[in-house]
Order: structure tokens, then sequence, then C-alpha cells
């Protein structure tokens, strides 16, 4: 029989029981009957190009046009491109994680859709909570950083229009910036008339900026060919900075493949999501790795790492070979580079308040979905304008740094969802307790099938060994005989399920002993001892014990899979946990702060608002069946 999931009590446990009970409850998997009762449809557009342009418009931003000369200058010298590269492989890992996830659960919300279907309710608000932030701040940072460059195409800073241009207001101490909260505008009215037309629009933008990478990469070699490359003819060597340094660049480059999660937010918008949402990340990962390598190739051969221009590495190498007119070419593909990454910023957001709606946690404003757009046109106008007023007033260019938590956070959630997901599956499923009498008529005639099959001693063999038999036994009945196996598989998940929190605390030790230079040596090097030997642990647990059956099962079957499971998820967690560390204490007071207003608004709205508040939950096995059931009863 079902059983009733309520936060204020919980049998026996109390309130304080039911409360706990009520912060890890999960949802269900969006499935083939959970859609066909829903109300919110978003429109099917998305093909593998659309994915493509969202994920390498919203990846390729103008960072890329100043990142090359700081990083080369302070870490990597003439080895940028091997830290481009290991930056590549490390997102890669957490795109790996993120193909599966979205293939098995096309549904909007991203990481935060996943975390409440692997971890619990409590988890996802936090995830989704963070995601708010980061889109909103990232959007709005995006768009205060559209004006200079531009106004360097008419001719300097100061010549924008003065309706556009940046003014100061003296009483204030605030300088408005009218351009961006205008660019903010055009992008959510774009976002609200279709996301086909968006995605196109964005196709366009990205194109240009990438044609203008490929102007870079082609005239530079030319040139460098040319002149010889005078960038890779020095006495230092590829490594001035030693190997250290060039990890450090990479652990710096890394933020310049944040964006390809933009892509499995837009996961139910597309016709093919086990095949499409696979193939556009990892498409869109390769493509902006590659060009990324190639620019950095160039860009430190043309000019020595030590003479390279911090704020304008790449029109200053041109400059200096006397090609002054390129760095018109090349502020035009850092604008357009800034107008799709706004884009990028702004699309996703949208859609996590609708999933977060959806589920109860936010109001249903959020969740609205126009019937001739198919947008979530309320979610995308609340979302611009809060961009619009934040990009207007506010420079946060020093709040950048908690885009980069939010990231980080989806990320490593993302990477143990995959490992919940392989070892410790959900096997309940929720149902509306409206659906009470179904599931108990249901679960009754599973009982009463068991019962006959234990009964049987007429001399034939018992339905159990027929070859043919079409039965299934629901999870919370077992016979006698299978008890050791019923011992063994419920020891596993248990075994699976404290293997993978160890793994995280260890991780989590690891990383904040490597990075905190404060810490005695002894307590320091003890510290990663003991994080380093959990790790070591967790993964040959994980490694020797088997993966659960029902991963099979989980979700939309057929799309892409993980590989190298459980040691690249766990690579995935050690990586994104170390750069979360080394983030800085100003980061993470500005980041507790926002999460601590999201704790109060949960409390206050999400817990007893969830979908999930009264849900009703039964074994997996018995899912299919009380979906028919209650189809039938509708009927």
């Amino acid at each position: 029989m079902g059983f009733l999931i309520d936060s204020q009590t919980d049998g026996g446990t109390g309130v304080w029981g039911g409360c706990v009970r009520g912060l890890i409850r999960r949802k269900q998997v969006d499935s083939v009957h959970v859609k066909a009762h829903g109300h919110y449809q978003l429109a099917k557009e998305l093909s593998i190009l659309h994915l493509i342009a969202i994920g390498v418009g919203s990846t390729i931003g103008a960072g890329v046009y100043i990142l090359v000369g700081t990083v080369a200058r302070e870490h990597s010298g003439p080895a940028l491109t091997i830290s481009f590269l290991i930056a590549g492989i490390a997102a890669a890992l957490s795109a790996f994680c993120y193909a599966e996830l979205a293939s098995r659960c096309p549904s909007a919300g991203s990481a935060y859709h996943y975390s409440y279907i692997c971890v619990g309710e409590f988890v996802a608000w936090l995830i989704g909570w963070a995601l708010i932030l980061e889109y909103t701040i990232g959007g709005s940072a995006v768009a205060r950083g559209i004006s200079p460059n531009l106004a360097l195409l008419f001719g300097g800073p100061d010549s924008l229009p003065a309706f556009l241009a940046r003014q100061h207001i003296p009483g204030l101490d605030v300088v408005v910036d009218p351009c961006a909260a205008i660019l903010v505008f055009i992008v959510t009215g774009l976002l609200c008339v279709g996301i086909k037309e968006s995605t196109v629009a964005q196709g366009v933008v990205t194109t240009v900026n990438v044609c203008a990478m490929l102007f870079v990469i082609i005239a530079g070699t030319y040139l460098g060919f040319k002149t010889g490359w005078a960038g890779y003819k020095l006495p230092t060597g590829y490594f001035p900075f030693g190997v250290d340094g060039m990890l450090a660049g990479s652990a710096t480059v890394f933020f310049s493949y944040i964006g390809f999660d933009s892509v499995a937010s837009t996961a139910e918008e597309v016709k093919n999501p086990q095949r499409d949402l696979p193939m556009g990340i990892g498409f869109a990962l390769s493509i902006c790795c590659g060009l990324y390598m190639l620019v950095s190739v160039v860009i430190v051969g043309l000019v020595p790492y030590h003479a390279m221009n911090p704020d304008t590495p790449i029109s200053s190498a041109f400059a200096s070979y006397g090609m002054q007119w390129a760095a018109y070419i090349i502020t035009a593909g850092a604008v357009m580079a800034l107008c799709s990454t706004l884009m990028g910023s702004l699309l996703p957001q949208p859609r996590i308040l609708m999933a977060m709606s959806r589920d109860g946690l936010l109001p249903p404003f959020f969740s609205d979905v126009n019937r001739s757009t198919q947008v979530p046109v309320k979610s995308t106008l609340a979302t611009g304008f809060g961009a619009a007023i934040l990009a207007f007033f506010m420079d946060v260019s020093q709040l950048a740094g908690m885009v980069s938590v939010g990231t980080l956070l989806a990320f490593t959630m993302v990477a143990i969802s995959v490992l919940i997901l392989r070892y410790v599956p959900p096997d309940e499923v929720p149902f509306p307790s409206s659906l009470q009498e179904t599931i108990d008529s249901v679960s009754l005639r599973f009982s009463q099938g068991t019962h006959n099959i234990e009964g049987t001693n007429d001399g034939s063999l018992p339905l159990l060994c027929k070859k043919n038999a079409q039965i299934e036994y629901p999870a919370i009945v077992k016979k006698e005989v299978q008890a050791n196996f019923v011992l063994n598989e419920e020891n596993r998940r248990k075994v699976a399920g404290w293997t993978i929190a160890f793994t995280c605390f260890g991780a989590l030790v690891l990383t904040h002993a490597a990075s905190d230079t404060s810490l005695p040596r002894l307590l320091r090097f003890t510290s990663c001892g003991v994080g380093g030997l959990l790790l070591l642990f967790g993964l040959a647990v994980l490694t020797c014990i088997e993966q659960d059956d029902a991963r099979h099962s989980f979700g939309h079957t057929g799309g892409f899979i993980c590989p190298f499971v459980p040691l690249l998820p766990i690579i995935c967690i050690l990586i994104n946990t170390y750069l979360l560390i080394n983030l800085g204490v100003a980061t993470w007071t500005r980041v507790s702060i926002w999460l601590l207003i999201g704790v109060f608004v949960y409390a206050l709205y999400g817990r007893t608002h969830s979908s999930l508040q009264d849900a009703v939950y039964v074994p997996a096995a018995h899912a299919d069946e009380i979906h028919r059931s209650s189809v039938d009863s509708l009927a």
C-alpha cells in the first residue's frame, strides 16, 4: 500500500521527523503519464543546430578577448593553450554528467530538476535559488559590459548618444547605464516571441562572433608565419611559471566554459531530447574548446606573454603589426559575444522559475505558459525586469564571483545525482493523494497475486518458475526463499548511499585542506590524507559493488550514458569543490546571505505549498499499473 508523507506529522516520529521527511522528499521523473495531464506545455521546436547555437552563444563571451592576456601574463605564458585544453577536459566531465541526466529527465529546470529527483526537495530548492542569483547577476554584468565595447565601435568611450551613455548621479553616487537596460529589455522581448525565433536570432549573433574569432585565427596565423612567431622564441621556455602556473591558468580559464548548461535548461523544448541534448552539449563544448585553443595559440605566438596588453590583448597584438583596423573587427566580435551571452543568461532563468512554480515552491504566477508563443512569458518578463533594473543602477562586476558559485554548485550536484542514479535510484514514486483509492486497489491486486503464487501446491510448477510468467511483484512483498537476496540488496543500497556521502565529504576535506595555507602544517597534511583516503575508499567501494538494476529503466531510456562511473563523477565533484573553495570569503559571504534568504522563503512558502505536501509514495513497480488504472477510471 502507498504511504502518506505529511510534513507536519509522520507516524511516531513527530513534527520534527515529518519536517525532515519533507526536506528529502523526491519527485517523479516527468513521464508520458505525467505530461498527459499537464497544463504547462512548452513548444517542442529545438533541433541539434539550435542547441549548438545556444551552447556556443552562452559559453563564448567577451571574456576570451581579455582573458588570454591576463592568464598568459600571470599564470601560463606560452602554455596558455594547454591551460584551455585542461580546463575544457574538466568542463567535459560535467558535460558528460549533464548529458545523461538531460536525456533521462528531459524537463525544464536543469540542475534544479535533477536534484529534486535524485537528492531531495530542500537541496533542489537551494540549487534553484542559487541559479536564480547566477543568471540575474550574470545577465546584468554582461549587459553592463556591452556599452563600453559598443562605444569603441563609434569612435571612443564617450561617443555613444546621450540617451545611451552612462551618466553619473552625484547625489546617489551611482553610475546608471541606460544602454544596458535597453538591451536587456530588447532581449527579453525577443525571448517572449518564441523559443525558435529567439534561438535563431542567437544563432545569427553567435555566427558573427565565431567569424570574428576565425578572423583572429586566420589573420594571426598568417602574421605568425610571416614574422616567425616571436612569442615562442623566449629564453624562459614554454612553461615560464612552471606546471603549477599552467594549472592555475586552467582553473582561471575554466570559467570561460560556463554556459553549456543553458542547453540542458531547454530540454523540454527539444524535439528528440534523448539524441539531440547530448549531441548539442558535446558539439557546443567541443567548438568552444577548439576556438579557445586556436586563438590562444595565435596570440601568445604573435606577442611575448610578458608584453601582452592585459585589457585588449588581441587587438593590441594586431596593432603591433600595423593592423589597427583589425581592432574594429575584434570589437564587433566582442559586442556580438556579449549580446549572445546576454541571451544565454536570460534564457534559462524563466524555465527554472517555471519548474519551481510547477512544483509548488514558488507562486503559480511563474508557471503560466502563453498559448500562442508557448513560452513562460510572465517568468521571462519578471526575469528581464529584474535584470534590467540591476543593470541600470548597479555595477555588478564586483559580484561576478557569485555567478560562479551557482554554476559550480549545480555542476557538483549533477555529478552527485549521476552517482545516486546509478547506485541508489529512487525506488518509490509519488502520486497525488487524490489517487489513494486507486493506489490501494492496485496494491491489493499485487498482494493477492503474490499470495496466490505462494499458496500453489497442486504439483505443478509455481508461476515464479514458468518461462512465460507475466506478473510483476511489488518491491515491498518478498518471498521467504529470497530473504538473503533482499538483505543483500538492501545492504548494497545502504552501503552505496553512505559511500557516496563519505566520498563527497572526503572531497570537501581534501580541497579545503589543500587550499587553506593558514592551517598548521601537520593539521593540513593530516586533513589532506584523511580526505584523500575517503575519496579512494569511496572510489574502491563503488567500483566493487554492483550498480542498481533499476538504472536501466530510470526515466527516459535510450539516451546518453555517462562513461567511467564512478570515477568520472568523483573527479568532477573534486574539481568543482576545489574551485568553489577557492572563490574567496567575500564571495561566499554574499552568497550565504542570498541562500539564507532562500531558506526563509522556502520555510514560509515553498515547504507548505509543495506539490508533494500530501504525496502518496508507492513502489516503483506499481507506477505504470496505477497510471493505467487512473486513466481507466477517468474514461
